[in-house]
């Protein structure tokens, strides 16, 4: 496997792209090294405008949309079965980025936008965080110290996300030893911090 960077004795892959493209080259360079997945997360984009591909740049303009670290949650998905690993440390960080746009010539299909990224570059890093067990991972959600038991809705109102976000969150946090079924109601399956 070719590598992005090697720290001391600690191999460093950075990804950008979904954490499943990785998922087969992690599991087995983790059987023999240490291994640190950067998986940087958008917070800011600057959209900057130009005419023609190469072009100069000619307005910019501070896109409303924020990123979140639980975005996160949605490329663990695919990371169930690697994390977490006694090897394995998964840096997150929170960065602001300039996203150059150029007009597109011709929409070959109905749902396309009306220009094309030409390039992405870094601005700036807002934080970074480093999660290497399930209760690192479990301190991302930012659960009330007093919450005993929950279900997917309590969680929704504590994330202040869709149910069907907080159903996605629970499951990694499932998967990965972070929270544990308690039991079955009605209304959905309750969960509590594991052990």
């Amino acid at each position: 496997y070719r590598i992005d960077a090697i720290r001391d004795h600690q191999l460093i892959e950075v990804q950008c792209a979904s954490l499943s493209a990785i998922r087969k080259k992690c599991k087995v360079l983790l059987e023999h090294h240490s291994l640190c997945v950067v998986k940087p997360i958008t917070f800011r984009t600057r959209i900057a405008r130009a005419k023609k591909a190469g072009g100069p740049v000619i307005s910019k303009r501070l896109s409303p949309k924020r990123g979140s670290l639980l975005e996160l949650f949605e490329e663990m998905i695919y990371f169930i079965g690697i994390f977490p690993h006694p090897n394995l440390t998964l840096e997150v960080p929170l960065v602001n980025v300039v996203q150059k746009r150029i007009p597109r010539k011709k929409k070959s299909r109905w749902w396309q936008k009306d220009y094309r990224v030409e390039d992405v570059t870094l601005e700036s890093f807002e934080t970074s965080i480093q999660l290497q067990t399930a209760d690192d991972l479990l301190k991302t959600v930012q659960l009330p110290d007093n919450l005993d038991c929950f279900d997917t809705s309590k969680l929704a109102q504590i994330l202040d996300r869709p149910r069907c976000f907080a159903q996605q969150v629970a499951y990694v946090l499932r998967k990965t030893g972070a929270i544990q079924q308690v039991t079955r109601k009605r209304e959905g399956i309750i969960y509590r911090r594991a052990a």
